[in-house]
């Protein structure tokens, strides 16, 4: 998990993220004017969320042995306080945390590292320095919001030659038009939800 700084006129945002060194797939995701812990802990929420099943069932697994022993699901971060404030509020007992992780671990051969992160970072910083600033923070959130989409569902990655979601296990039938056809499952579910 990191934060990508993002500029919005004179003010600025941060854009959260956390995302599976495995698959690439973006787990959460957050835009905030500030990195409160109550932000923190919503972003990380989200994981929380979708994933605490899987979570639990790997805990489970490996709760009988030594807390050294035990194979977790691991969380990877900077120095960043509140992320391990939040982190520690809604998984300490359950998963693993890497904290203070640098950008170049590999070189100091740690085992765990945040290079996907940083990739994903890096995308973002790509996209928009061509645009250089976002004229507000609900532009700023809706970009990013369609930038985690679009990288999950409809770009396959060049790592693994599919969509994050894909690799995931999280097959929609998309076909070619990926995008498109996302556009129409989801008018297909709030037309419904309206009903």
């Amino acid at each position: 998990m990191d934060e990508k700084y993002i500029h919005v006129g004179k003010e600025h945002g941060y854009d959260l993220n956390a995302i599976d060194s495995k698959t690439k797939y973006v787990l959460a995701h957050s835009y905030v004017v500030n990195r409160t812990p109550a932000k923190c802990i919503e972003f990380l929420r989200q994981i929380k969320t979708t994933c605490y099943e899987q979570i639990l069932s790997v805990y489970n697994k490996e709760k009988h042995k030594t807390i050294n022993k035990r194979k977790l699901i691991t969380f990877v971060s900077d120095k960043f306080e509140n992320y391990r404030n939040a982190f520690n509020k809604l998984f300490y007992r359950t998963c693993k945390l890497r904290f203070g992780v640098p950008i170049a671990c590999k070189k100091y051969g740690l085992k765990h590292n945040n290079n996907p992160i940083e990739r994903y970072n890096g995308d973002i910083k790509d996209r928009t320095k061509t645009m250089r600033d976002f004229g507000s923070h609900e532009g700023a959130e809706s970009f990013l919001n369609l930038k985690r989409t679009i990288h999950n569902f409809v770009n396959p990655h060049m790592t693994i030659m599919k969509t994050p979601a894909e690799e995931a296990g999280i097959d929609l039938k998309l076909g070619r038009r990926k995008l498109l056809n996302l556009i129409k499952i989801r008018s297909k579910k709030m037309h419904h939800s309206l009903r």
